[in-house]
Formats: structure tokens, sequence, C-alpha cells
């Protein structure tokens, strides 16, 4: 028998997520063949082609939620629209990316529903509807399930799951309607948003990443690694001593606690490896790491290691990359 899945299509700048795409092709994967798929979009100013985009790859129903107070993040507005999303389907489960907005509003929804929750999930068994999750570290990782009767809430770790993709041919679409709901008094009022300068891809949702410590030495000391990310149109993270030391802003940083990220390709740069590093990136496809000392701890856990200096390997690998990207 299928299973009725609702997913939290998130937005960034009136844009969808990857990380949507992703709880998408989750959602229809654990549906199966005879469950449906519905959709929630927080869409302020509106948002036909997000909309459409999320009924072509496979929601049977897009629920757009339409009102001011999403224009920025509120979580009572949020919640709300949710909940009425929820009244509305009746789903066996709610998919969110583990985001931060998705970290924040999934224990709050499932509290208020009286669902159970599972966070952080890398991989599901669609036929049994066991739900994986790393602990430690990614030292070690737990299955977990629910208890018949009452609906699941789920996040999903980003580029951990395949994104929906188009529907064939042919194939008829979903459906997009409005959803009614209303919004409660706001505990909050977000005023205005500074943003800091960052790069154009998202770092939680790169396929490559490029990241420096302590070994950078300076804020200048970026800039090759912004260059080698540029040529492989991926992101620069950090470590938390790299942040602390002033060389960027803590938005970079990647650890326990900082970001988790888990591209095809980490690249770590003058960065020793301490444990609450590689909490944030142990689970990278694959893992090269750059430092002087050669029995520094990230050479553990790296699939390919280069002893030397980074502003000497660096250039080097960039210069290469160009190269055959030219070729």
């Amino acid at each position: 028998m299928g299973r009725t899945i609702l997913v939290f299509a998130e937005c960034r700048d009136g844009k969808l997520r990857r990380v949507a795409f992703e709880a998408l092709g989750a959602a229809r994967r654990l549906a199966g063949a005879d469950g449906s798929v519905h959709a929630v979009l927080s869409a302020p100013d509106g948002a036909a082609d997000e909309a459409a985009a999320l009924a072509a790859r496979g929601a049977g129903v897009v629920h757009v939620a339409d009102d001011p107070a999403l224009r920025a993040f509120a979580p009572e507005a949020y919640i709300a629209a949710l909940r009425a999303a929820i009244e509305a389907v009746r789903p066996d489960a709610l998919l969110l990316g583990h985001t931060a907005m998705g970290r924040e509003l999934a224990p709050r929804v499932a509290a208020a529903i009286g669902a159970g929750h599972v966070a952080d999930v890398t991989a599901i068994d669609e036929d049994d509807g066991v739900f994986t999750r790393p602990l430690y570290a990614g030292k070690a990782f737990e299955r977990r399930s629910f208890t018949p009767g009452r609906p699941w809430v789920v996040t999903i770790r980003p580029n951990n799951f395949e994104p929906a993709e188009t529907l064939p041919a042919g194939q008829p679409q979903g459906t997009v309607q409005t959803l009614p709901f209303t919004v409660p008094p706001l505990l909050t009022a977000v005023r205005s948003l500074i943003r800091r300068a960052g790069g154009q891809i998202d770092l939680a949702e790169a396929d490559v990443v490029v990241s420096g410590g302590r070994g950078v030495r300076s804020t200048a000391g970026f800039e090759p690694l912004q260059e080698l990310a540029g040529v492989l149109g991926g992101a620069v993270g950090a470590s938390r001593g790299a942040c602390d030391a002033g060389y960027c802003g803590y938005a970079l940083q990647i650890g326990q606690t900082g970001k988790v990220v888990t591209p095809q390709l980490y690249i770590a740069c003058g960065i020793s490896g301490a444990i609450q590093h590689l909490a944030g990136m142990s689970q990278s496809s694959v893992i090269i790491a750059i430092n002087k000392d050669p029995d520094a701890p990230i050479f553990s856990v790296a699939d390919y290691g280069i002893v030397g200096d980074l502003f000497e390997v660096v250039p080097l690998l960039t210069d290469e990359f160009r190269r055959t990207q030219s070729d």
C-alpha cells in the first residue's frame, strides 16, 4: 500500500533550494507506486515558476502558501502554513531539508501535531520505512523507525539523495492550488536582513568544497582557495580555527559547531583534522588533504593526501584543472 508524503519545498531569495528537489525525490520513492506526493511552497510574492517546477518533477499537488508574513523567516507563520498543509493532506510523513530552517521547523511541527521526529537522515529504506542517520561524527550509524498510527517528521541531509527528475513527456503533471491558512500573532518580527558577502553556491549543497584552516595564515591566504573553488565550480569553507583567528566569517565554518557538508569532493587545505572538524565533512565522497605535517590527523580520513605547502600546491592544482578544462 502506498504512502502519502508531504514535502516542505524550501526557497531562498524566492528560488527553490536543491534540497527541495532532493526531498521530493526521496518522497516519491518513499510514497511508492501507489502513493501520492504533495508539496507545500511558501510564496509571499508569487512563485509560479517554482510551483510549476515541483509539479513537473512529481508533486501531485503543490500547495502554495501566499502571505506577506512569509517574506522573512518568521517561524510561527511557517509553522501555521505547514500545519494547514498537514491538516489538508493528512500525510504519513513530512520531509524537510536538514538546513537551518528545516532544523528549526521540524521539531516544532512534530511537537505541535504529536508526531515522531528523526533528524539528519542520510538514507531511507523505502520498503520498511527505516531511516538511517550518523552518530559520533559519522563513526556510527543508527537506524530508526516510527510507531504506527502517527505521522513522521523527517529532515534529510543535503547532497545525500538524488533529486527528483522531471516526469517523462506525456505523463500528467501535478496541480497547483492555494493553501488557505491563518497567520497567528507573531512572537518575533524581522525588520531587516544584513547579508555577509559570499559566493553564489550554497556551502551545504555544493558538490565541491575547498576548505581552509589555520594553515592559510591570513585573510589573504584564502584567495588561492577561492580561485581553486571558482575553477571547480565549488564553494569555500573553513575550519573553526580559521574562523576564530579572524581569517574569515563564521558563515564558512564547517564542523561540529558549524555546517555539515557532504560534497562529492572535499579539499582540505592547511587543516589539521580535529575531531570537531571531521564531524562536519567526514562523509564527503572523496577527501583530498593538503598539509605540511605528514602526521596531521586529516590524512587518516583522506582518500588522497599531499604533503606540502598549500601556497605552492593549490596554485599548481588550479592551473592544472584550468588547463584540463580548456583541452
